[in-house]
């Protein structure tokens, strides 16, 4: 539909952008609730973040999605932070009113969300999660699955100074209890698990794929995977031909998306299976 001068602009902002589905996915509702607006992709490098977050907010946009690798920025430039993103330490919707910056974390709850519609809702309670990645997207996992009663999180990176650093922190704001492990530890970190959460770009379309054999996870372990471009990473690939149960990143990019859309433009869409058909075409024809 076309936009008038009074449009709501909105957008979502990372490096690189092109792989996003997330102006697919909010055309979509713009369409299905009739709302005079637009979401415009935007591929900002690292150095220019907050000029661009600066032009934006003083050019009128309600605010805007942020992506790899711009989530930890987003929450140093925010005035004000909501419980989620003051707990996660990353923020991936940044709103803009009354001359201030408001950040928010909707990554933890899209992902508690997904796990829950794919799996059900207590079906990782009690069972141990290994956590590869440290940045931004793991902060919000870590949330999630503390919200979805796991016993354990081991939380394996390359950096393991960094992973250190996020167990320092986050004990303090879970009573889940964290573990750092080392990426030569993985054989260690696998044991047991009940499952595994890929936090990291790894396997992304344009980026190199996971380098991880899996066969020192339990093959009764759910595998997840954050990267949704392509659908069908290799690591779930891999896991689904070898009996693990998967759970795609495509549920935690609608449910996430839910509460900015509403936020941005005032209208509270829904998840449906028809949405996950049309953005599954969308990848599909790249």
């Amino acid at each position: 539909m076309s936009i008038s001068g009074k449009a709501k602009l909105a957008g979502v902002i990372g490096w690189p952008i092109a792989h996003s589905l997330s102006p697919r996915l909010h055309s979509y509702w713009l369409d299905a609730h009739g709302v005079d607006g637009a979401y415009i992709p935007l591929a900002v490098k690292r150095e220019d973040f907050a000029r661009v977050i600066e032009s934006l907010r003083i050019s009128g946009f309600m605010g805007v999605n942020v992506t790899v690798p711009h989530k930890e920025a987003a929450f140093a430039i925010s005035h004000h932070l909501d419980d989620t993103a003051l707990a996660a330490g990353a923020v991936n919707l940044l709103l803009f009113g009354n001359g201030v910056i408001e950040g928010r974390n909707t990554d933890a709850g899209g992902l508690a969300a997904s796990l829950t519609e794919a799996l059900a809702k207590n079906a990782l309670s009690g069972k141990d999660a290994v956590l590869l990645g440290t940045g931004g997207a793991a902060r919000a996992a870590v949330l999630a699955l503390s919200e979805l009663g796991v016993r354990e999180i081991r939380i394996v990176g390359r950096n393991h100074a960094r992973g250190e650093h996020l167990v320092r922190e986050f004990s303090a704001r879970t009573r889940t209890p964290l573990r750092a492990m080392d990426w030569r530890d993985w054989t260690k970190a696998a044991e047991g698990a009940g499952v595994l959460v890929n936090a990291t770009s790894a396997g992304m379309s344009g980026k190199e794929a996971l380098d991880l054999s899996l066969d020192p996870l339990p093959v009764n372990a759910v595998v997840t995977d954050l990267v949704y471009n392509p659908l069908e990473t290799d690591l779930l690939k891999r896991a689904q031909a070898r009996g693990n149960r998967i759970v795609d990143g495509l549920g935690m990019l609608m449910h996430q998306a839910v509460p900015a859309f509403e936020a941005f433009y005032g209208e509270r869409p829904q998840v449906t299976p028809a949405l996950r058909t049309e953005l599954k075409k969308a990848l599909r024809h790249g």
